[in-house]
């Protein structure tokens, strides 16, 4: 079960998610300056895990005192990628639908973060991280650009090419971490 929940966060699922997600956010009232100011927000949290992955791998760096060796991929692009897929397809009633949809999005990041630590991938500090991270993407997004709002017969459309994008990847694994792994040791000075 837990690799079942796991593999919502996989990069493999969550970044055409999250190329889908920049198409429709372009295509909302934000248009496309909006869409391209999330994938900045989104390849900067991804930066920050690549850099820790890299430490740790390459050289060896970590936090012994809090058991943090690299911020959980997984756990960031869940809480970056899957509230802005739900605020694309909910529909926008007032204030609600925002915090809605941030707040599902959200709670679902927490259990993939939950069955990344159960299936001994990260420890809680390194979920705690990506969720952190990932969530910052998001919420800071919203707080500078404002939610997504699509046009209402825009709507069936988002939802069908999200679902579509999330049944197609979901189960496929992105070969970054095997990459980090055995690129590191070079960027550290440690290669042979």
């Amino acid at each position: 079960m837990w690799s079942a929940l796991s593999n919502l966060g996989d990069a493999a699922l969550t970044m055409p998610l999250a190329v889908t997600c920049a198409v429709w956010l372009a295509m909302s009232l934000l248009g496309w300056r909006s869409a391209t100011s999330w994938l900045m927000l989104l390849a900067a949290g991804a930066l920050m895990v690549g850099v820790t992955k890299i430490l740790y791998a390459g050289c060896g760096v970590q936090i012994r005192a809090i058991d943090f060796r690299v911020i959980s991929g997984h756990t960031m692009l869940a809480s970056a990628v899957w509230p802005m897929a739900l605020m694309l397809c909910l529909p926008a009633n007032a204030n609600r639908q925002p915090r809605v949809a941030l707040a599902m999005g959200l709670a679902l990041a927490a259990v993939i973060g939950t069955a990344r630590v159960f299936d001994d991938a990260h420890t809680v500090s390194e979920v705690i991280a990506g969720w952190g991270v990932g969530s910052l993407v998001t919420l800071f997004y919203v707080r500078w650009k404002n939610a997504p709002v699509l046009p209402a017969k825009l709507r069936p459309l988002a939802v069908a090419s999200l679902l579509t994008v999330s049944t197609l990847a979901y189960g496929h694994h992105a070969p970054i971490q095997a990459a980090i792994e055995m690129y590191s040791p070079f960027l550290c000075g440690r290669g042979v």
